[in-house]
């Protein structure tokens, strides 16, 4: 059904519709409209059988949320920002125990200084956690993988997190199209667990494991992460079977066939960059760009094969790693290692400052002639960083620091 709905509540409906059992929920803006409408759906009885646990912090929503997969129940929470950082130990454990849990993050910037604003800095935190992690570029998407991303955690037994970015996507207003409760239990059947704790058959999960396996252990996680690569073609083919969409898929391409400069970006601003590559379309430039939907596992082939023709990439990373430019940066040069084309990392949009139209033709404009920065942070205010810390600034905001 295609309604005008917020979306976070069209999250919530399609949680809904893949049946979850147990919702664990702990409020931190900007998620906590899910857990809200969920709260609303169990309550009303148009859910069942689930039990909706309101939890004292994130960390026991995670936790609770591990026992209750554990135990055979198809499982649910969302966070945000400090929330996750707070799950920490628990995301660790939840990958490391194979447990296919699936979490919203409503992306927001972390601290200190506090900010409730949107970035991408929360979930790149975890991304070495073992969660396989998929990013919404709109709110239709958002809808559409968290209901890819149960069939997908239960397929692996591995735990997912769908990011959207907050407020952005969280918090706005658009036309989404809800599948019917028919079509996603075709698409996404009963949980089956690979394993379930029993008290009538005890087990251990999660015991002690020494140097002698330790290895070996984390070897089969990662290998086990891997497999999403072609496990998400596969279940993203079969969605479009049933719902008659094309949504999900490793990444996306905009106009990259014959590009010459192409942006690589997570998320919302996705939608940003096509407006701005299309007026350089109209100038003669020969620009693209690609969406990546799945971060982790990195797409590293599939990248490699996009960007093929091109000899200028742009990252824009909306999260920064201090001392190593941008995370998303540096796994795109990782899977270019003996690539031609000149890579250019831009970091943007932190603690939601907006990323507009003019910036991003700016600064795609000089990587287009070779004369942007190799590391630029987008609108950098020259003003307050002479006043800080004396640093001396190449001449427009865009080009970025030169110590």
């Amino acid at each position: 059904m295609r309604k005008q709905i917020e979306g976070s509540r069209a999250v919530a409906e399609a949680v809904a519709l893949c049946r979850p059992e147990v919702i664990c929920a702990y409020p931190i803006t900007p998620q906590t409209h899910i857990v809200e409408t969920l709260s609303e759906i169990t309550c009303s009885g148009d859910l069942k059988p689930c039990e909706f646990i309101n939890v004292e912090s994130e960390f026991a929503a995670l936790s609770v949320a591990i026992g209750a997969c554990a135990g055979g129940a198809r499982a649910y929470t969302a966070t945000s920002s400090q929330g996750l950082l707070f799950m920490t130990e628990a995301v660790y454990n939840a990958s490391g125990l194979g447990i296919p849990i699936v979490m919203t993050i409503g992306n927001r910037a972390i601290g200190a200084p506090i900010n409730i604003w949107n970035d991408q800095s929360d979930s790149m935190s975890m991304r070495d956690a073992g969660w396989i992690q998929l990013h919404a570029e709109n709110n239709q998407e958002a809808v559409d993988l968290h209901i890819q991303a149960f069939r997908l955690a239960e397929a692996l037994s591995c735990p997912v997190m769908v990011c959207m970015d907050g407020y952005v996507l969280t918090h706005a207003f658009e036309a989404v199209d809800i599948p019917s409760q028919t079509q996603v239990d075709q698409y996404l059947p009963a949980f089956q667990p690979r394993m379930s704790l029993d008290p009538a058959d005890p087990m251990t999960i999660g015991a002690l494991v020494g140097p002698e396996a330790f290895t070996e252990v984390r070897y089969l996680a990662d290998q086990g992460v891997r497999k999403a690569l072609e496990v998400i073609p596969r279940i993203t083919a079969e969605f479009q079977e049933i719902v008659g969409r094309n949504a999900g898929g490793l990444l996306s391409t905009y106009r990259t066939d014959d590009a010459e400069l192409i942006t690589i970006a997570l998320g919302s601003v996705n939608g940003t960059i096509q407006d701005v590559v299309d007026q350089l379309r109209v100038e003669g430039i020969r620009a693209g760009s690609i969406s990546i939907r799945c971060y982790r596992p990195f797409p590293y082939e599939a990248l490699r094969q996009a960007v093929a023709r091109a000899n200028a990439i742009v990252v824009l990373d909306r999260s920064v790693s201090p001392g190593a430019d941008g995370p998303l940066v540096t796994d795109v040069r990782m899977a270019l290692p003996r690539a031609s084309a000149q890579t250019y990392a831009v970091i943007a949009g932190l603690g939601g400052r907006p990323i507009t139209k003019g910036s991003l033709y700016s600064a795609l404009r000089r990587a287009s002639d070779r004369s942007l920065a190799p590391v630029t942070y987008l609108d950098l205010n020259e003003a307050v960083i002479r006043r800080e810390s004396g640093l001396v600034i190449e001449t427009g905001a865009e080009r970025g620091l030169v110590l």
